[in-house]
């Protein structure tokens, strides 16, 4: 006999499509308005360095390192402390942090009081909210959906408001930096995340407070959280196939804006334009990403996915010829990475939120936050550094043999070999 739970605030059938769940709606809408968002203030903050304060590729590189170092050191341990507490208050606060912080860049500006040091804090500060933001919603997302046979739809949603925002969210960052430059764009983004704090104030489900516990300890907490990923095949393989992948992308979207910009003597509207093209591609695998999964063995869709992220960037140092041909080749070169994230990131989601009980949740996220957006900074390092020596043409082609290079253990991953989602976390040891 087949049971059917309900959620306590809606009373909605928790099996039933995500279209019925009104508040898991809400919070994807404020998160899809919030991405949009933040893809203007990733065109728009490098280019106001460029722009406004001439920055070098080596600044450029330390910039997009410092939105994202704060993973590096932090997330851990906000992971843990999501862990002991309710993420909607979390969120709101953290969102809030980042509206007034975006909001400062363009009064800032127009007070004459804005600077390169001053926009690498910001950009930084911006970066440990975006931490507590990013570690607590996706151990928030199963609060909202409750059955487990949810998570892949849950994902795939997720998955396409990100991929949308890639779509839309360049193409309206080249037309705002035009037209307003690039400072004044980054209110865009403050308004965005004004539309996320909304949207999480009007939720109803109530989210349960953690099991209290007699005794806590800091680095017991952070090795449980580790250990959870580490010990586990599956998810340590994702963890570090995944901090391949966010190196590769980061270092190569952080060249290409700086060849494109300084070699290629493409506009802000033409560079907002290629990369807005491109991310269909992460659309179109966020969309058919549920029934390609129900059709094909897991870890098949995931190997395909990962090896098109892997492989696209190739055929950015292969572009020549005539600029419509060039630009062309920019843009499959990123529909083709942005398809295989757009599958790829459903499939990962939804295994780690399966294989992960909802007490280590927040950690479990924490780690992979660390290892991800650790290897994003050190890409943006490292790109910035690169070109600076090697040019960005030579900078590029390092970057996509490295990349390719990565497909080998992605092979050899036990990733591979799944072939559907597990049917329950498994619970942790006493």
């Amino acid at each position: 006999m087949t049971t059917t739970t309900t959620t306590p605030a809606t009373g909605t059938p928790a099996t039933q499509s995500l279209w019925h769940n009104r508040d898991f709606l809400r919070f994807w809408l404020g998160e899809t308005v919030s991405l949009l968002g933040t893809q203007v203030t990733n065109l728009a903050l490098p280019l106001t360095a460029i722009g406004a304060f001439g920055a070098s590729d080596e600044q450029v590189g330390l910039l997009r390192f410092l939105q994202l170092v704060p993973y590096l050191g932090l997330a851990l341990l906000i992971g843990v402390w999501t862990d002991r507490v309710r993420r909607r208050p979390v969120m709101l606060g953290a969102n809030l942090v980042r509206l007034v912080l975006l909001a400062l860049v363009p009064l800032l500006y127009w007070w004459d009081a804005l600077d390169l040091p001053v926009l690498m804090a910001i950009a930084c500060a911006v970066g440990v909210a975006s931490v507590v933001f990013d570690v607590s919603w996706m151990s928030y997302v199963p609060v909202l959906v409750r059955s487990p046979e949810r998570y892949v739809e849950a994902s795939a949603r997720m998955g396409a408001a990100s991929s949308a925002a890639d779509v839309a969210g360049p193409g309206l960052a080249g037309v705002l930096v035009s037209a307003l430059g690039a400072p004044v764009a980054l209110i865009v983004d403050a308004c965005s995340y004004a539309v996320s704090v909304l949207s999480l104030l009007l939720i109803r489900t109530r989210e349960p407070a953690p099991a209290p516990t007699a005794e806590r300890h800091l680095l017991r907490e952070l090795r449980e959280g580790l250990g959870w990923v580490l010990r586990n095949d599956v998810l340590r393989a994702l963890a570090l196939i995944g901090f391949c992948c966010n190196f590769s992308m980061i270092t190569t979207w952080t060249m290409f804006l700086l060849y494109g910009t300084h070699d290629v003597h493409l506009d802000s509207a033409t560079l907002g334009a290629v990369l807005a093209t491109a991310s269909v591609g992460g659309l179109v695998g966020a969309v058919i990403s549920g029934r390609v999964i129900a059709r094909f063995p897991l870890g098949r869709v995931y190997l395909v996915a990962q090896s098109a992220l892997l492989l696209g960037p190739a055929l950015l140092p292969a572009a020549a010829g005539p600029r419509p041909l060039m630009v062309a080749l920019f843009v499959l070169s990123f529909f083709t990475t942005y398809l295989g994230l757009g599958v790829a990131g459903v499939v990962i989601v939804s295994l780690r939120q399966a294989l992960t009980p909802q007490p280590l949740m927040g950690r479990m996220t924490a780690a992979f936050r660390t290892l991800l957006f650790g290897g994003g900074a050190l890409g943006g390092l490292a790109a910035g550094l690169l070109t600076g020596h090697l040019g960005a043409r030579g900078a590029l082609t390092v970057a996509a043999v490295g990349s390719a290079a990565v497909v080998i253990a992605l092979v050899l991953s036990p990733v591979v070999r799944l072939r559907e989602l597990p049917t329950a976390p498994p619970e942790p040891a006493a």
